[in-house]
């Protein structure tokens, strides 16, 4: 997903704004505010529980400034 601006630490409430919109418009809000459980390890959706939560990862990575970036 594409975020703009990115977060550069005086932005904050802009930029988690349209990162809540762009994760629920891709159905991933639930991976950030807790209502998604991770799944045990010998469920069979911790694979594709671990892919969306990397993926995720990723969005949020490269939506913030890169000092921001290098905390993540």
């Amino acid at each position: 997903v594409t975020v703009t601006p990115s977060l550069n630490g005086s932005n904050y409430l802009a930029w988690s704004r349209s990162m809540r919109r762009a994760l629920g418009a891709k159905n991933k809000l639930a991976f950030i505010d807790g209502s998604m459980p991770v799944p045990d390890f010998d469920d069979l959706n911790r694979r594709a529980w671990e892919r969306c939560n990397h993926l995720i990862h990723s969005w949020i990575i490269n939506s913030v400034s890169d000092p921001i970036a290098q905390t993540l």
